[in-house]
């Protein structure tokens, strides 16, 4: 009887403490999960703010790269966007955006070097652009290094077709009250561009 009750006791006393022990886990577990789930929350909420701040980063980033300051269509299939278009603190405006080939065949910008002799030196390249301040009745060209090489890009190689290249030209600013002007290149149709300052 006393072995009997001896078993029975210490399996009751078992459960006990096995029930006592998942409460106090769960408990634990509660309690450390609520804790952490409040620190989590202001560790996270911190990430969050900065990865929003990224993501706001990102987006206004992201329209200014995909916004267009102008779009013209020419010459066969070609696609010019103007992106932006900076005055700097140097005197000096600079023009980017991209140019997208859909001729049906790669595209070299030879006509779009320019037709001075001095500007044959840099090859296939957007040498040729020019701004014309409507206004002001001026036509500003790209600006050139003393070799006569054009401070823009050169498209080495060309552009194949279905590709898009990204390029610049750097121009004399135009006078501070000249808001706006008409890029242009080669046989594209002008683009008439905002100019923005410089940050």
């Amino acid at each position: 009887m006393k072995l009997r009750y001896t078993t029975r006791g210490r399996a009751a006393l078992t459960t006990v403490t096995i029930a006592t022990g998942l409460v106090l886990t769960v408990a634990g577990c509660g309690g450390g999960g609520d804790d952490d789930k409040s620190s989590d929350t202001g560790s996270s909420s911190t990430p969050s703010a900065k990865d929003d701040g990224g993501g706001d980063k990102q987006e206004s980033q992201a329209p200014s790269a995909a916004s267009a300051l102008a779009e013209v269509k020419g010459e066969n299939g070609l696609t010019l966007v103007v992106t932006s278009a900076q005055r700097d603190a140097g005197g000096f405006v600079t023009v980017e955006g991209t140019v997208t080939n859909n001729t049906g065949a790669a595209w070299v910008a030879a006509n779009w070097r320019g037709d001075e002799k001095e500007l044959v030196k840099n090859g296939a390249s957007i040498a040729g652009a020019n701004l014309v301040d409507q206004v002001g009745k001026k036509r500003y060209l790209v600006l050139r290094d003393t070799s006569g090489r054009c401070l823009c890009t050169q498209f080495t190689g060309g552009v194949n077709e279905g590709d898009t290249a990204q390029w610049f030209a750097q121009f004399p600013a135009p006078p501070e009250g000249t808001t706006s002007v008409d890029f242009q290149v080669g046989s594209m149709p002008p683009a008439t561009i905002e100019l923005s300052d410089g940050e």
